[in-house]
């Protein structure tokens, strides 16, 4: 058996607890774009230095931790991906507190090495946390007991490198972005009963190869004049839709697949990482109907975007950092390198 040890969740614990920050619920914080309001972060940590405790985990999981109140949720993967759990650590001490078994999978797709069987980041609000294993299913548990109120396989497909894509939280909806090598869709779930409120498939067709269809994004709900908008990246296009039922606003086309990085909203502008092959960063306007492809996109940064870290927009500047490691801000109004 893997263990993987929680350096990552332990130092998110201490910097959280340095800055009393309140609730982590999602993948990126609260509004799902990476911002957090603490204060006086420690700028320098190591295996010890600015670590409250460290904790050895049971099998391999890529999933974010969650935080809401004083417990860390985060999903792992035991028996190369026959066994898939949810883990609850205290925020506090560190401690192992749940190790819940939520699906039992007989033959696990082949999964890429820089993947894992776990990787979508729980969402969690009070008293309920949610977990997405992509194909293999999702469900939902109460955090006090740990008692699964439900389960659904009924969201099928085939990742070829594993499951990625986070679950989000949408007033009564969880919901998902469904990009496989076979099927693409998005879907919303009632997070009360598991059950499918709706499913919308990907309009435009892609006369590619299967592994060029699939996609690793989590949506984004964004307001734009009031409205919210459900801003879901997939293969070559980047989709809106109403959250509330699914209904297609409009798209943008780009080059790309396998994309992995979220959206980020701000001075009225869409910022969306273009994915494998050749990654570009686009900005673009949130509005319209149809095919905005023309219209809508402000502007085009072609060198050093990541394929796959999420961008951050910080006052009015964007920030990104490549797979190789450059770090890169860009004027958020004009794309102009800063």
């Amino acid at each position: 058996m893997k263990t993987r040890v929680a350096i990552g969740c332990a130092i998110f614990l201490a910097l959280l607890t340095a800055a009393r920050a309140g609730n982590w619920p999602q993948f990126r914080g609260p509004d799902g774009q990476g911002h957090a309001d603490a204060t006086n972060l420690p700028l320098h940590w190591s295996e010890t230095q600015t670590v409250k405790w460290k904790t050895v985990l049971p099998g391999e999981g890529w999933s974010s931790p969650v935080i809401f109140g004083k417990q860390i949720w985060m999903t792992t993967a035991l028996e190369t991906g026959h066994s898939l759990r949810a883990l609850c650590v205290d925020l506090d001490s560190g401690a192992l507190v749940k190790e819940i078994e939520l699906f039992q999978v007989e033959a696990p797709e082949f999964k890429h090495a820089v993947n894992s069987y776990a990787s979508p980041t729980p969402v969690i609000e009070d008293g309920r946390v949610y977990f997405s294993f992509g194909d293999y299913g999702s469900a939902c548990l109460a955090t006090d007991s740990g008692k699964v109120l439900w389960k659904n396989r009924a969201l099928r497909l085939e990742h070829e490198n594993g499951p990625g894509s986070s679950p989000i939280l949408y007033k009564n909806l969880i919901i998902l972005n469904c990009d496989g090598t076979n099927v693409q869709y998005v879907a919303a779930l009632d997070k009360m009963s598991g059950n499918v409120v709706w499913k919308t498939a990907r309009s435009q067709k892609i006369d590619k190869a299967p592994p060029m269809l699939k996609a690793y994004s989590t949506p984004l709900v964004i307001q734009v004049k009031g409205e919210d908008q459900l801003i879901s990246p997939a293969a070559e296009y980047v989709y809106a839709y109403e959250p509330a039922n699914g209904k297609e606003r409009w798209f943008v086309h780009y080059p790309g697949f396998s994309n992995v990085p979220r959206p980020v909203y701000g001075e009225s502008l869409l910022y969306i990482g273009t994915g494998f092959g050749k990654p570009e960063m686009w900005a673009m306007l949130p509005g319209g109907k149809g095919n905005i492809t023309e219209a809508n996109v402000a502007w085009k940064y072609l060198k050093q975007a990541p394929a796959k870290p999420s961008p951050i927009f910080v006052g009015k500047s964007l920030f990104m950092i490549s797979d190789n490691g450059i770090v890169t801000c860009l004027d958020g109004r004009t794309g102009k390198l800063h």
